[in-house]
């Protein structure tokens, strides 16, 4: 049995700005998950293999679900000026995009490289 997942969900856009702040002080892994594709399906594995793997990273996991809360996906787009892709992952510090990645190219691997 997995362990209780270490991420949060969130699902409004209040929720989407204090992360986005909170970013400043502390860097932020941020995924776009949608609840009806495949790729993304497995996206979500990836990054929970990479979060199962550090459970002690300086840093916080945020999930979208980018069908449920499509405003809070449509405002990250914006707000990180990354047009929107799904599954699509970002690495935000100091409340900017400071890496991304979508579809098939969303690894524990890649993440590693970049978070780590």
């Amino acid at each position: 049995m997995k362990p209780m997942s270490r991420w949060r969900e969130i699902t409004t856009i209040e929720e989407w700005n204090q992360v986005k702040e909170q970013s400043a002080e502390r860097p932020v892994l941020l995924l776009k998950h949608s609840t009806r594709c495949p790729v993304s399906s497995n996206a979500l594995r990836e990054f929970e293999d990479y979060i199962e793997a550090h459970p002690e990273a300086k840093m916080d996991y945020v999930l979208v679900k980018v069908i449920e809360s499509r405003p809070v996906s449509n405002r990250i787009a914006e707000d990180l000026g990354v047009q929107h892709a799904s599954p699509q992952i970002f690495l935000i510090k100091d409340q900017a995009p400071y890496w991304n990645a979508s579809h098939w190219a969303i690894t524990t691997e890649h993440i590693r490289a970049v978070a780590d």
